[in-house]
């Protein structure tokens, strides 16, 4: 019994991380080694096959080929359209809609499993960099002994050879660039997410409610605008996904990148000062937080077990058994899409809740990075390097930061789930008529259309902090190998001396 409410209370409880650097060792088994054995991130892979092939098919949802064909599948929902859909039965529009809704849920499954595999990511990057800083700390401690800096000769001439070594080409910092491609990319998604295009997108809704007399408030006229705002939210899930995986594969290899760099620096470190101590475990604790976050996370872990869609393939299957009882009609078409649009709705509450937490956490952990790396260069006297900061956000993108922030609380979430209640309520007091459920359609496909264009901000945000917080990191990098390589020169220069 013990065991059976451990597992149901596992999912939502963020656990410790542990991450150790790997050591680079200059001498193993009495063989010595010339040159770092790590000199990149290596992702750690996940235990559990279905994990790996779950996280595959995350992947790929994301990738070029997928948000081609969505936009292609678009493409020829709005030409057909052309031919059935302008005047004809409520079929067609409930038809598109049952798609829409169901590719929408499908995705928020797949966004949800992104956002907890890139806070696990830069959770663990952030104890590895951690971890090989405390070894950096203790043997430049030793290396203290060996440049005296009361000698001001010698501290010039070490001051010298560093800015030599800083000025030289290899030692560049610049990170891995982006492809035209995924600056386009980029481009596109900081339009998305600018408080123009929200407001743009209220504008649309207000002209279609002010319409709504003109046409008795009909079933025809909600429709419409479910489709719509249905189309618009696939596009926004594919977009979403896309640009996620591409800048996440970005930042990894700007990762790799600061990794090689720190790998080559604890190499040179060891050679200098001959210590062959492993690399600590760094545990960065389990954030604590309040009950109704813990059970948007619970929720977000169930989510994104991709469990919501085996219920969806369940449901489905008793959706299609019922369909001779309500023989096949536009209201037994729509129930499906009632189901998905509903539960996509209260998904969208939680990913920009989740996007916001979880970047939250890990924005602390790496801001401990940083103040670990500047107790680094005032242990060796040094300048820190200028950091580089984000420019300065135009009031729109403000604006639209701070509505994101709204969005991202937990009573937010809490007020989602009670309309959804509400709609349910409403719709089930109509006997789930066709206009009952598309009570149930209309307003959530909007709400989360809405969201997922708040989201688009709210990663634009993340990854304009993250890019400047990575080339800091790499710069910093750079500079304190800049400096044990102009120790290195120095020692080699007084050996030579003392030889001749």
């Amino acid at each position: 019994m013990n065991r059976f409410m451990k597992f149901l209370s596992k999912p939502g409880s963020k656990p410790d991380i542990h991450g150790v650097a790997p050591t680079q060792f200059t001498e193993k088994d009495g063989l010595s080694i010339d040159k770092p054995t790590a000199t990149g991130y290596e992702p750690k892979s996940k235990p559990r096959m279905l994990d790996r092939w779950l996280d595959f098919v995350v992947r790929m949802s994301g990738s070029e080929p997928v948000f081609f064909f969505i936009l292609a599948g678009l493409l020829t929902w709005a030409l057909l359209g052309v031919k059935y859909g302008n005047g004809a039965t409520e079929l067609w529009q409930v038809l598109i809609s049952d798609i829409q809704a169901i590719v929408s849920y499908v995705f928020d499954s797949f966004l949800v499993r992104q956002q907890l595999n890139a806070y696990d990511q830069d959770m663990t990057v952030a104890a590895e960099l951690r971890s090989r800083i405390l070894s950096h700390r203790r043997m430049l401690a030793k290396l203290d002994l060996v440049t005296d800096k009361q000698d001001p000769e010698k501290h010039a001439r070490l001051t010298r050879i560093v800015s030599e070594y800083r000025d030289a080409p290899e030692f560049s910092a610049e990170l891995p660039a982006e492809t035209r491609f995924g600056r386009t990319v980029t481009r596109i998604a900081r339009l998305l997410g600018h408080i123009g295009t929200v407001t743009l997108f209220w504008v649309g809704i207000f002209v279609w409610i002010g319409i709504g007399p003109l046409k008795g408030f009909s079933d025809l006229w909600q429709l419409y605008m479910n489709s719509a705002s249905s189309a618009l939210m696939v596009f926004v899930f594919a977009f979403l996904a896309n640009i996620r995986e591409r800048h996440a594969a970005y930042t990894l290899s700007c990762i790799h990148a600061i990794f090689k760099v720190d790998s080559t620096l604890e190499f040179r470190l060891r050679l200098l000062t001959g210590d062959n101590i492993d690399n600590d475990v760094v545990i960065i604790p389990a954030p604590k937080v309040n009950g109704i976050q813990r059970a948007i996370l619970y929720y977000a872990d169930f989510v994104g077990t991709l469990v919501g869609i085996t219920i969806l393939l369940v449901v489905m299957v008793v959706w299609v058994a019922i369909g001779p009882l309500l023989h096949f009609n536009s209201n037994w078409w729509l129930i499906i899409g009632t189901y998905a649009g509903l539960i996509g709705m209260n998904d969208g509450f939680v990913l920009r809740n989740l996007q916001a937490r979880l970047q939250g956490f890990t924005d602390l952990e790496f801001a401990k990075v940083t103040t670990e790396d500047d107790k680094l260069f005032e242990l060796l006297g040094q300048p820190t390097p200028v950091k580089e900061v984000p420019e300065k956000r135009p009031l729109t993108q403000r604006v639209s930061e701070a509505v994101g922030r709204v969005c991202a609380h937990e009573i937010t979430v809490l007020a989602g789930f009670l309309t959804i209640v509400g709609l349910v309520s409403g719709a089930t007091a109509m006997r789930w008529t066709l206009t009952g459920q598309l009570l149930c359609n209309v307003p959530p496909s909007l709400i989360e259309s809405f969201f997922m264009i708040i989201l688009i901000t709210g990663h634009n945000s993340a990854d304009e902090r993250k890019r400047a917080d990575l080339r800091n990191l790499y710069e910093r990098r750079l500079h304190l190998l800049a400096y044990v390589n102009g120790v290195q020169t120095l020692r080699g220069e007084k050996y030579d001396t003392q030889t001749k």
